[in-house]
Protein backbone atom coordinates (compact mmCIF):
# COMPACT_ATOMS: atom_id res chain seq x y z
CA UNK A 1 0.00 0.00 0.00
CA UNK A 2 1.82 3.54 1.49
CA UNK A 3 5.46 3.19 2.42
CA UNK A 4 6.13 6.91 2.79
CA UNK A 5 3.80 9.41 3.72
CA UNK A 6 4.37 13.58 3.05
CA UNK A 7 2.21 15.47 5.39
CA UNK A 8 2.80 19.29 5.08
CA UNK A 9 2.25 21.50 8.23
CA UNK A 10 2.08 25.02 9.18
CA UNK A 11 1.86 24.73 13.15
CA UNK A 12 -1.73 25.84 12.99
CA UNK A 13 -4.70 23.19 14.64
CA UNK A 14 -6.25 22.22 11.68
CA UNK A 15 -2.59 20.93 9.95
CA UNK A 16 -2.70 19.37 13.58
CA UNK A 17 -4.90 17.33 12.06
CA UNK A 18 -3.73 16.09 9.11
CA UNK A 19 -0.59 15.12 10.92
CA UNK A 20 -2.61 13.17 13.47
CA UNK A 21 -3.99 11.23 10.83
CA UNK A 22 -0.97 11.40 8.73
CA UNK A 23 0.66 9.56 11.44
CA UNK A 24 -2.22 7.38 12.09
CA UNK A 25 -2.36 5.85 9.05
CA UNK A 26 1.48 5.47 8.56
CA UNK A 27 1.91 3.80 11.65
CA UNK A 28 -1.17 1.17 10.20
CA UNK A 29 0.71 0.38 7.32
CA UNK A 30 4.01 0.19 8.46
CA UNK A 31 4.96 3.29 6.38
CA UNK A 32 7.62 6.54 7.15
CA UNK A 33 6.34 10.23 7.40
CA UNK A 34 7.88 13.35 5.92
CA UNK A 35 7.10 16.49 7.84
CA UNK A 36 7.13 19.87 5.34
CA UNK A 37 7.18 23.24 6.36
CA UNK A 38 7.78 25.72 3.43
CA UNK A 39 7.93 29.08 4.22
CA UNK A 40 8.00 32.11 1.90
CA UNK A 41 11.07 33.80 0.06
CA UNK A 42 12.72 37.16 2.20
CA UNK A 43 10.45 40.21 0.92
CA UNK A 44 11.78 43.31 1.90
CA UNK A 45 9.16 46.36 2.07
CA UNK A 46 8.83 48.84 0.29
CA UNK A 47 9.08 52.10 2.35
CA UNK A 48 6.78 54.99 0.81
CA UNK A 49 6.74 58.31 2.45
CA UNK A 50 3.24 58.49 3.17
CA UNK A 51 3.36 55.32 5.17
CA UNK A 52 5.46 56.36 7.60
CA UNK A 53 8.14 54.59 9.37
CA UNK A 54 8.14 51.50 9.20
CA UNK A 55 9.84 48.69 11.20
CA UNK A 56 11.32 46.28 8.63
CA UNK A 57 13.03 42.81 9.63
CA UNK A 58 16.06 42.58 7.93
CA UNK A 59 17.07 39.26 6.06
CA UNK A 60 19.54 37.46 8.70
CA UNK A 61 16.85 37.99 11.07
CA UNK A 62 13.42 37.12 8.84
CA UNK A 63 15.46 33.72 8.05
CA UNK A 64 16.73 33.04 11.52
CA UNK A 65 13.42 33.11 12.29
CA UNK A 66 11.63 31.21 9.71
CA UNK A 67 13.97 28.41 10.11
CA UNK A 68 13.23 28.60 13.82
CA UNK A 69 9.74 28.43 13.15
CA UNK A 70 10.18 25.44 10.82
CA UNK A 71 12.31 23.48 13.07
CA UNK A 72 9.64 23.53 15.71
CA UNK A 73 6.77 22.57 13.62
CA UNK A 74 9.06 20.00 12.07
CA UNK A 75 10.71 18.79 15.98
CA UNK A 76 6.79 18.48 16.57
CA UNK A 77 5.89 16.05 13.87
CA UNK A 78 8.71 13.57 13.98
CA UNK A 79 8.10 13.64 17.72
CA UNK A 80 4.61 12.18 17.79
CA UNK A 81 5.27 9.89 15.06
CA UNK A 82 8.63 8.49 16.77
CA UNK A 83 6.66 8.39 19.87
CA UNK A 84 4.17 6.12 18.28
CA UNK A 85 6.94 3.87 16.40
CA UNK A 86 6.62 5.62 13.19
CA UNK A 87 9.87 6.65 10.89
CA UNK A 88 10.12 10.12 10.30
CA UNK A 89 11.96 13.33 9.21
CA UNK A 90 11.32 16.96 8.46
CA UNK A 91 12.67 19.00 5.77
CA UNK A 92 11.79 22.80 5.65
CA UNK A 93 11.80 24.43 2.00
CA UNK A 94 11.98 28.23 0.86
CA UNK A 95 9.18 28.34 -1.50
CA UNK A 96 6.24 31.88 -2.24
CA UNK A 97 4.93 28.25 -4.25
CA UNK A 98 4.17 25.84 -1.16
CA UNK A 99 1.88 23.95 -3.05
CA UNK A 100 5.17 23.69 -5.72
CA UNK A 101 7.53 23.38 -2.68
CA UNK A 102 5.11 20.34 -1.46
CA UNK A 103 4.68 18.37 -4.81
CA UNK A 104 8.48 18.77 -4.77
CA UNK A 105 9.23 17.62 -1.74
CA UNK A 106 7.18 14.34 -2.48
CA UNK A 107 8.64 13.62 -5.80
CA UNK A 108 12.05 14.32 -4.10
CA UNK A 109 11.71 11.88 -1.43
CA UNK A 110 9.36 9.39 -3.94
CA UNK A 111 6.58 9.32 -1.49
CA UNK A 112 3.65 7.82 -2.70
CA UNK A 113 0.89 9.42 -0.62
CA UNK A 114 0.51 13.60 0.30
CA UNK A 115 -1.59 14.18 3.47
CA UNK A 116 -2.65 17.50 4.32
CA UNK A 117 -5.85 19.48 5.58
CA UNK A 118 -8.09 21.78 4.19
CA UNK A 119 -9.91 24.97 5.49
CA UNK A 120 -12.72 23.87 3.20
CA UNK A 121 -12.78 27.29 1.81
CA UNK A 122 -15.56 28.02 -1.48
CA UNK A 123 -17.52 30.26 -3.61
CA UNK A 124 -15.56 33.81 -3.51
CA UNK A 125 -13.24 33.17 -0.36
CA UNK A 126 -11.88 30.09 -2.25
CA UNK A 127 -11.70 31.82 -5.28
CA UNK A 128 -9.79 35.20 -3.74
CA UNK A 129 -7.72 33.95 -1.33
CA UNK A 130 -6.68 30.43 -3.31
CA UNK A 131 -6.47 27.03 -1.79
CA UNK A 132 -2.55 24.85 -1.77
CA UNK A 133 -4.83 22.17 -0.95
CA UNK A 134 -6.74 22.70 -4.23
CA UNK A 135 -3.34 23.59 -6.12
CA UNK A 136 -1.79 20.40 -5.06
CA UNK A 137 -5.33 18.48 -5.96
CA UNK A 138 -4.89 20.42 -9.37
CA UNK A 139 -1.05 19.35 -10.09
CA UNK A 140 -0.09 16.72 -8.38
CA UNK A 141 0.47 12.96 -9.49
CA UNK A 142 0.95 11.22 -6.15
CA UNK A 143 -2.27 10.63 -4.35
CA UNK A 144 -3.79 13.38 -2.03
CA UNK A 145 -5.53 12.92 1.14
CA UNK A 146 -7.56 15.64 2.47
CA UNK A 147 -8.01 15.85 6.06
CA UNK A 148 -10.99 18.56 7.50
Amino acid sequence: MFRHVLVPTDGSDLSAKAVAQAIELAKSVNASVTALHAYPEYHPMILYEYVGPIDAMNRQDYLRAAKSTAERYLADVTKAAEAVGVQANGVALVSDQPHEAIIKAAKKGKCDLIVMASHGRRGVAGLLLGSVTQKVLTHSTIPVLVVR
